[in-house]
């Protein structure tokens, strides 16, 4: 009973944290019908997913104790073989979101007509902490060592990570217009865009 009960609340946060977070993400549109309180109320819709996703962090490890039969597929017999994949996928990941949470500063949880485009590492990527945060969901999974969470978050990454850069970055356009979109051009959203140079030919 409990590890349904685990199971369903694991489901629901994180369909509830993808939810708030892509309304937190558009302060721009929100402000055409709620007017200046729109920003507020981005900031507290952000405290709100990451409420959620704090609650999803929670139901995975309690998946530990409390895995449903049939859905408990280990990794390996050996939890070390689990906790070793986690290290390698977190000490990346964890780099890029913490490095991305700096440069942003406050904007992370408070959105701000005032913050300037980003510098820094977003200078190279456009979507630093999402693109680190989400792979120490499936790290985290790796190290409760099992194969359904892995599965899930992975599938929860694929699926959301698109549908939430499209938001944020449609609303972004609205915030910076084309000095934006010459920043989409050069910049990649996940991963570093590589350019050839040019051999200037004398």
């Amino acid at each position: 009973m409990i590890e349904w009960l685990n199971f369903f609340i694991l489901f629901f946060s994180t369909l509830l944290f993808s939810y708030f977070y892509t309304l937190s993400i558009q302060p721009v549109k929100r402000e055409e019908n709620r007017g200046e309180r729109a920003w507020k109320e981005c900031m507290m819709l952000r405290s709100l997913s990451i409420g959620f996703e704090f609650i999803k962090t929670i139901n995975m490890v309690l998946w530990t104790w409390f895995p449903i039969q049939i859905l408990n597929w280990k990794i390996h017999s050996n939890y070390l073989i689990g906790i070793f994949l986690s290290f390698i996928i977190s000490l990346p990941s964890a780099f890029i979101l913490l490095k991305g949470v700096k440069d942003a500063g406050f904007e992370t949880i408070q959105p701000s007509k005032e913050t300037p485009m980003y510098r820094g590492i977003y200078k190279y990527i456009r979507h630093p902490q999402s693109g680190g945060e989400f792979p120490l969901f499936i790290a985290l999974a790796f190290a409760i060592n099992s194969w359904f969470l892995v599965i899930v978050m992975a599938t929860h990454m694929i699926i959301y990570l698109p549908i939430m850069i499209y938001f944020e970055e449609k609303d972004l356009i609205r915030r910076y217009g084309d000095n934006y979109r010459d920043y989409q051009k050069r910049t990649g959203a996940i991963f570093p865009k590589f350019r050839k140079k040019r051999i200037i030919k004398t």
